[in-house]
């Protein structure tokens, strides 16, 4: 599942095949379609699950891979490894196909208009980041959640935070030893803080190349702790990991009952 690791590790290799090249073909399956032939690429970046591709002409194409979108890269002729109806997005170098296939979204926006901006303004602070901004998160969380809203909806709320995804929000709820349906007001500001560094630093920590991993142990017995390990016995103490359909989008969700019981009393200390 695409997350901000994945999206940075996705900018990361396509900016150095792309940046600075005119293409010899492509196009977008955008509203309108648009040709890209000819169009040169000025750079990539990341922005958490978002993929900004500044062309020139002052545009931008933006691609939000979702659940099922993925990039592959081909040489000139090389038989796609997908329908061509998949395909949203085809960049040719000449040397190079890179293509787009599935994505949630894709969008051609002017670099300096309205909706480019409106969509940047959307964006809380990139967890992929240095150094985090606590007070802006804060602040984010304060404007955009009603104080019963659950810390696993916060945490996957783009407008706060952005690059936590499904995989991200289980984990680091579990190493941080707190509940997913926690009323987020009803954790100390610390705690609070304390999830999104976590984050932060899982999602650093994963951006080369390789699997994902959250629990660095040897021992064979997985590179993460909870997620997708449903009925296992949990890793740090042994009860049985659990799974549910939680949330405001119903999004699979993982924990330990004994490592995470479900919150009784807020923290104290939180600062109001």
């Amino acid at each position: 599942m695409p997350e901000g690791d994945t999206v940075g590790k996705l900018a990361g290799y396509l900016g150095p095949a792309l940046s600075g090249r005119r293409l010899v073909a492509g196009w977008a399956r955008t509203t309108p379609p648009a040709d890209l032939a000819g169009r040169r690429v000025e750079r990539l970046f990341a922005r958490g699950k978002h993929l900004f591709i500044d062309l020139d002409r002052e545009q931008c194409l933006r691609s939000h891979l979702g659940m099922w979108g993925s990039w592959h890269a081909y040489a000139p002729g090389e038989p796609w490894r997908k329908p061509r109806r998949q395909g949203a997005i085809v960049l040719d170098t000449g040397e190079r196909v890179f293509v787009c296939f599935n994505p949630l979204q894709v969008e051609m926006l002017n670099r300096g208009g309205v909706r480019r901006r409106v969509l940047e303004a959307a964006l809380g602070p990139d967890l992929m980041d240095e150094p985090l901004d606590a007070g802006l998160i804060l602040r984010r969380a304060e404007s955009f959640a009603a104080a019963d809203t659950p810390v696993l909806d916060l945490l996957l709320d783009q407008r706060v935070a952005c690059g936590i995804g499904n995989v991200y929000k289980s984990e680091v709820l579990f190493l941080e030893r707190v509940h997913p349906l926690t009323p987020w007001r009803d954790l100390a500001e610390t705690r609070l803080l304390d999830l999104y560094r976590l984050a932060s630093r899982l999602l650093r920590a994963n951006s080369k190349s390789g699997p994902r991993v959250t629990r660095p142990a040897a021992d064979g017995a997985g590179r993460l702790w909870v997620y997708r390990r449903s009925g296992q016995p949990c890793l740090r103490c042994g009860a049985r990991v659990q799974r549910a359909k939680l949330g405001r989008d119903l999004r699979s969700t993982y924990w330990c009952p004994g490592c995470q019981p479900v919150p009784c009393e807020p923290d104290a200390g939180r600062a109001d």
